[in-house]
């Protein structure tokens, strides 16, 4: 086992990474100040790609790799792999990684690797002469070099320990929890870590306590060495002979935990798997004693193992083995953003607003109305656009009618130019998404566009108070189509019957119906010019929707009998309390001009237009090409 295992420049590939472990390693070399991110690639089995992540204060995006081989060969400099693979496939990956050439170190997370497999890969480690740490591992530290994955735990945690820069203790244990403990009490007793490392706690760890022990006897920046070892075993035993045998000359610290077994009447299993003892020799006492013989320095109990510590430490200050140095100055770490702001360390403006919808919390809001409610409440879909359109619940009219006019406009054919683009497209072979939005497009002026410039225009001559003989010679003058009048197959004779049912209900629902007058009146004055200069539909529901947004809130003024025998009034009463407010006349200005009215045609027709597609997908049609007799050539 080489003496040095990391250093400044080591860098890892990380096999079924976990994020935050990422991260966490990345801000260690913030603070560290490390000149290059110890993370060099990811690998994701099956996947590739790049995954952002910060170093210091920006974005890098980590290639993520599908194989252990493909990050191998992108980064041959890379020398530790670390796993987070579960105990059923740790073993083959582990395995693939210790045959890569540049993989000196080999990380096992996961805990529960079949025995069998773990003494496998430390005979397969000890041939190649790489490192296993693990299984059940949290991993290691060199202290202002490199951390393996979640080691140390948070950012405050290893500030607080002085992680960030080098001390002079070596120390080695079986447990992660511990270590993290440790490494605190280090802290404060000594000038810190130089390298702590977690071996793990399972039966066969792939490096052992006095492998460590060993390796802290050869690193020059070592002065010290604290270990930590438990009940059941031998290893330390081994450290024992090598302090008597003069093989370990520096300075020793250890405890071995589990002293409290012996009150038990019988064999105890403490956390780790090798965790219990087997006879009188495996038991923390006797291990201890083993320790104190061969000189290395043992308290009486752990709350005294800081006391021991610092008498050894004060002791290599004194004989100037170890040199104080001054501390360095705590290294800044870039702040989340998220956590910050959770805080309230920093304010952000916004890029976006919303205030008809609100998916956060535990679900989505329509206008402040929970999906829930909305759901059980039996609203409709005229209540939802209601919600997400106008950010009020309109009264039941008003529902009605938006969903009469999505069924009006839903669809009117295949000749007409949404449909026929629709058609060809999805013939063509595009997808549903595709054909929906190349007959979307045909949607303006000439085609469903209509609704919005006639409830412009009739609007307009309302206000303006112009007579319909007036509005109509005005249009003519100056050369501009009247929006919402004529039909290219309806007529005086012919009318559209999409329009009857649409008046029909204004008439018995909406407390005002001035502009349909006045676009009714227009219309008598337009069929004396032509007989398809009808009103039709476009016009209708522009012209009822001005109509509409004048009735909400209002009360019709006059009652009419009822088949129940009440009024139409009273019953209309119902359909207005406490629902909705009435428009403002600024809000309904707004309303028409930025187009909601066009998107019930664009709401509506899109159910059509969707038939369509799916109608010549279901029946198979070829790719459509125009009849050449249908074409003017003209050369």
């Amino acid at each position: 086992m080489d003496a040095m295992l990391f250093s400044s420049s080591t860098q890892a590939l990380i096999y079924n990474y976990k994020e935050s472990a990422v991260q966490g390693m990345l801000d260690f070399d913030t603070l560290c100040q490390r000149e290059v991110p110890s993370v060099a690639a990811l690998i994701a089995p099956g996947h590739e790609g790049f995954h952002k992540a910060f170093f210091r204060t920006s974005e890098r995006l980590l290639p993520v790799f599908p194989s252990i081989t493909a990050a191998s060969h992108a980064h041959p400099l890379a020398s530790v792999f670390i796993n987070f693979a579960s105990f059923r496939s740790a073993y083959e990956s582990s395995l693939r990684a210790l045959e890569e050439p540049n993989i000196k170190v080999v990380v096992i997370i996961a805990e529960g690797v079949p025995e069998n497999q773990a003494r496998r890969l430390i005979a397969v480690s000890k041939r190649l002469n790489k490192t296993v740490i693990g299984p059940a591992t949290v991993g290691g530290i060199q202290a202002g070099c490199f951390k393996i994955a979640n080691t140390a735990g948070t950012i405050d945690n290893i500030i607080q320990c002085k992680l960030y820069r080098p001390g002079s203790v070596g120390f080695v244990s079986k447990s992660g929890g511990l270590s993290n403990e440790m490494y605190s009490v280090l802290s404060r007793t000594t000038d810190g870590i130089f390298e702590g490392i977690a071996i793990g706690g399972d039966a066969f760890p792939g490096s052992t306590i006095i492998d460590h022990v060993r390796r802290f006897e050869r690193v020059p920046q070592v002065k010290m060495i604290v270990l930590l070892g438990e009940i059941g075993g031998w290893e330390e035993y081994e450290i024992a002979k090598a302090l008597q045998s003069g093989e370990i000359k520096k300075p020793v610290c250890a405890w071995v935990s589990g002293t409290v077994a012996k009150i038990f009447p019988t064999e105890v299993q403490f956390g780790h798997a090798g965790a219990k003892s087997g006879d009188q020799a495996e038991s923390a006492d006797a291990k201890n004693r083993a320790l104190v013989e061969a000189g290395a320095g043992v308290p009486d109990s752990f709350e005294h193992f800081a006391e021991v510590i610092s008498r050894t430490y004060q002791g290599l200050v004194a004989s100037g083995v170890i040199v104080p140095r001054p501390e360095p100055p705590v290294p800044a770490l870039p702040v989340d953003f998220r956590a910050a702001l959770k805080q309230g360390k920093v304010r952000k403006a916004t890029t976006i607003t919303s205030t008809i919808c609100d998916d956060r919390g535990d679900e989505p809001k329509y206008s402040g109305v929970p999906i829930s409610e909305v759901i059980r409440g039996g609203f409709s879909m005229g209540d939802v656009i209601g919600l997400l359109w106008f950010k009020r619940r309109l009264p039941r009219f008003a529902a009605q009618f938006i969903e009469m006019c999505l069924v009006m406009v839903a669809d009117h054919g295949p000749c007409v130019s949404g449909a026929h683009n629709t058609i060809v497209a999805s013939r063509a072979g595009k997808d549903l998404v595709s054909s929906l939005a190349s007959g979307l497009l045909t949607i303006g002026p000439r085609f469903g566009g209509a609704i919005d410039d006639a409830a412009r225009f009739f609007k307009e001559a309302v206000e303006s108070k112009a007579t319909p003989v007036n509005f109509v010679e005005s249009m003519k003058a100056q050369g501009k189509r009247i929006p919402g009048i004529g039909h290219l197959i309806k007529s005086r004779d012919n009318p559209d019957q999409r329009v009857v049912p649409l008046k029909e209900f204004a008439a018995s629902h909406f407390s005002c119906c001035t502009y349909l007058d006045f676009a009714l009146a227009v219309e008598q004055y337009t069929l004396c010019k032509a007989s398809n200069l009808i009103l039709n539909v476009d016009g209708c529901i522009g012209v009822l929707f001005l109509d509409l947004l004048h009735s909400v809130g209002r009360k019709k003024s006059s009652s009419k009998p009822s088949t129940n025998g009440k009024s139409s009034s009273e019953e209309e009463e119902g359909d207005y309390e406490g629902l909705s407010d009435p428009f403002s006349e600024a809000q309904i200005q707004e309303i028409v001009d930025i187009g909601y009215l066009n998107g019930l045609f664009v709401l509506g027709r899109s159910i059509g237009l969707i038939g369509h597609s799916l109608d010549q997908k279901r029946m198979k049609q070829p790719l459509y090409r125009h009849p050449w007799e249908d074409v003017l050539y003209d050369m």
